[in-house]
């Protein structure tokens, strides 16, 4: 012992000479240049972002006179402008010049110049104002409009391009003591056939505040912190500017506290490394316990990672790689037991809706509460595993029968149906169950799960809440919906095949064909004609259903736009109304083709109605406000109810054709359709009855005060050209 500490003492010197300070002193070396380079490199980040931000704002300010006079060109490049400011249609001009330019480009000011540069309109503040409001900005504007107005009386078309349709005015300004971009556009026809005389066409007058929505685009959308407007150039300590000139010089200001970077990164990373470089320090002091330490820690991590691998996190099932390493071993020892085995695959019904009702937690709780459930229900000789979302499988080994099978699935169904407590509420939801029995459906693993799975399918396509065992028929109609939905994705890319038939909408008073509606038919060239109750649900499923939409949309805006009717209805489904762009391109079809907007009536569903995403009310809030109509179809099915007629924003009423299907019968169909009507006159709605199939219904329709009838009896879905033939008849009885 007395020998040890002999030579402790100058082992712990040599440790001390020889590795504690040279690694201390180069330890405090290493944090000196590693303080002075973060400290550079900080400096140096936050000078770069400063000055991207400086030049974003300064592209954001370049773009603004542009970006406002393209807005102007949606609305003054078109005949029905020109139109209805000659018959001076204030109506039709508030709700496309003015209203259109405020709510969906944000202008704050609109004026509309005659040929002698008087105003004949003016919007300002959100609604119409006396036009002689424009006296206050007239000073600003004299010059551009006298600039414009020369310019287009010697014809100078300098600066139209394929995006600039036609020349203009613009510049910064100062307007009711905001700072402003003022931009001045012609009303010209679109198509040419319009005359006007050069330097004399309506000029459209647009303002938009600089310091008012720009700025909140400036904050949210391009993260400028605390961004303002100043008229003079006076910055507080970290804040940067960039002026605002206009023709004559600067106006004013923007205003912001730039983000850096560099600071927010190093404040983050001196803690980090000041207890990185204590950690260091503390382990040379104390290497072997913390090498212990680390050590017990990889052993747990270990440990760890085995169960993370085998199990599945949320409910401790065996996971899916388990689960094919048992199915795999109890599959091997199969043919020597001369036993039976079956795979069953399960999935919940209505899973999504608790999901979307009560969010991912209470969703996580029902699949906890649902393992829990399949666990009592089978044996520790099962395997109960969780693929991954709502889908479950079962290994049931050593099976006296295949109605132990059934018994089993009929207990999983029974249990599924029972109410879960979730989010402190009873929710109802249910299991669909396919399948494979091995060894009759094979022993393959792969091949096995599959059968199950497409058992499943067919399951859910029979009703939920069922199962079903594999059956060789289900391989051919899997691939028979495989093969229907190749040749839809074929057909849309084929001019011709997709084709759209129309049937008349007639006036029940007068018996006067008053519209159309547009549905797609399907012509294969193998197949024949194929039934729309066929391609339309596949379309749905398979993402189809908005090419084929706006193929339909397309061409019905075509062919109907010089029929003599009122209304073009086509239908929509939910997941096109929920495509932020729909509201866009159905105005761009209605432009390409010059279809009015208010002719256009489109036919939703009440799910589609009811969807609160922003997305669908964006889109259909959008559409209302250029004049399209919207029509509920279908109304008595699904979720339909007569107490929420009152709360759907929609134009029209369409009768469910089994409702006029059960007229005679002692179901009520008759009050039931009376109550419709009496309460969609009440709340100012249309309506249309379908499937009118007989002259009884028709005559008790008009009776119950029925506006609309579309059905067999009165036409069948016709092609373009049988129906401009019936067109012709009626518009020549009409002549006589």
């Amino acid at each position: 012992m007395k020998l040890r500490r002999h030579f402790a003492e100058p082992t712990r010197r040599l440790f001390l000479l020889r590795t504690a300070l040279p690694v201390i002193g180069l330890t405090l070396l290493i944090a000196m240049i590693t303080a002075g380079l973060l400290l550079w490199s900080t400096i140096q980040t936050d000078r770069v972002a400063a000055a991207r931000q400086r030049s974003l704002v300064g592209l954001i300010i370049s773009k603004l006179e542009s970006a406002v006079a393209h807005d102007q060109e949606s609305v003054t490049v078109w005949d029905d402008a020109v139109n209805a400011l000659r018959s001076g249609d204030a109506k039709w001009l508030d709700t496309n010049l003015g209203s259109w330019m405020h709510t969906y480009f944000g202008h704050d000011e609109v004026y509309i110049l005659d040929a002698n540069n008087a105003p004949v309109y003016a919007f300002s503040d959100g609604s119409i104002v006396d036009p002689g409001s424009y006296r206050s900005i007239q000073a600003t504007t004299a010059p551009l409009v006298q600039t414009l107005r020369a310019r287009l009386k010697r014809g100078d078309t300098e600066g139209v391009t394929g995006q600039v349709l036609t020349i203009g005015a613009s510049d910064m300004a100062v307007i009711a003591g905001h700072p402003a971009v003022v931009s001045i556009k012609p009303v010209v026809s679109d198509s040419g056939h319009i005359a006007q005389i050069p330097g004399q066409e309506f000029l459209h007058v647009a303002v938009r505040y600089l310091d008012g929505s720009l700025l909140t685009s400036l904050r949210q959308d391009y993260l400028l912190d605390d961004a303002r407007f100043s008229w003079a150039d006076k910055v507080a300590s970290g804040e940067a500017s960039y002026p605002v000139v206009d023709r004559s010089g600067p106006i004013g200001f923007f205003v912001w506290r730039p983000y850096r970077p560099g600071a927010f990164v190093l404040f983050q990373l001196v803690p980090v490394l000041g207890a990185l470089f204590g950690l260091v320090l503390a382990g040379v002091i104390v290497a072997l316990i913390a090498f212990r330490r680390r050590t017990l820690k990889l052993i747990e991590t270990e440990d760890r990672i085995y169960h993370l691998a085998h199990n599945d996190l949320l409910t401790a099932l065996p996971n899916r790689g388990q689960f094919n390493e048992r199915l795999a071993d109890a599959l091997a020892r199969l043919p020597s037991t001369d036993e039976q085995l079956a795979i069953l695959y399960l999935d919940l019904d209505r899973f999504k809706q608790v999901n979307d009702s009560f969010g991912h937690p209470a969703g996580d709780e029902l699949l906890r509460e649902f393992a829990d459930r399949l666990r009592r229900l089978t044996t520790e000789a099962d395997t109960v595993a969780r693929l991954g979302g709502d889908e479950f499988i079962i290994i049931k080994r050593s099976l006296a029968g295949e109605d132990e099978v059934r018994t089993l699935c009929e207990r999983l169904i029974e249990s599924a149906r029972r109410p879960f407590e979730v989010a402190g509420v009873q929710v109802f939801v249910g299991v669909s169950v396919g399948v494979a029995v091995a060894p009759k459906d094979g022993l393959d693993a792969v091949e096995l799960v599959r059968k199950a799975d497409v058992a499943l399918y067919h399951a859910k396509a029979g009703g939920r809440s069922s199962y079903a065992f594999f059956g060789h028929e289900m391989d051919l109609t899997l691939a028979m919906r495989k093969g229907l939905e190749q040749d839809l994705r074929k057909a849309l890319e084929m001019p011709g095949q997709i084709q759209v038939h129309y049937q008349p909408l007639y006036a029940a008073d007068t018996n006067r064909m008053t519209g159309v509606e547009a549905l797609a038919r399907w012509s294969d060239l193998e197949r024949g004609w194929v039934a729309p109750d066929l391609f339309i649900p596949l379309s749905e499923e398979t993402g189809l259903i908005e090419p084929l939409g706006e193929l339909v949309l397309r061409q019905a805006c075509l062919d109907a736009v010089v029929w003599p009717i009122e209304t073009l209805a086509v239908n929509v489904s939910a997941l096109q109304l929920n495509n932020p762009s729909f509201a866009m391109r159905v105005t761009s079809i209605l432009l390409e083709t010059h279809m009015d907007p208010r002719r256009l009536e489109i036919e939703v569903t009440e799910s589609a109605l009811s969807e609160r995403r922003t997305e669908c009310r964006n889109n259909i809030e959008a559409l209302r406000s250029i004049g399209v109509r919207f029509a509920l179809d279908d109304f008595g099915t699904g979720f339909s109810s007569l107490g929420r007629l009152q709360t759907l924003e929609v134009d029209r009423i369409k009768i469910d054709r089994s409702f006029v299907q059960g007229f005679g019968r002692s179901n009520g169909d008759e009050a039931i359709v009376q109550a419709i009507i009496n309460l969609a006159h009440a709340t100012g709605l249309s309506t249309t009855a379908e499937g009118v199939e007989t002259e009884s219904q028709c005559d008790y329709l008009r009776k119950l005060g029925c506006d609309q009838l579309q059905g067999f009896l009165l036409s069948r879905p016709l092609p373009k050209g049988e129906l401009q033939d019936l067109l012709g008849v009626v518009s020549e009885r009409a002549s006589a």
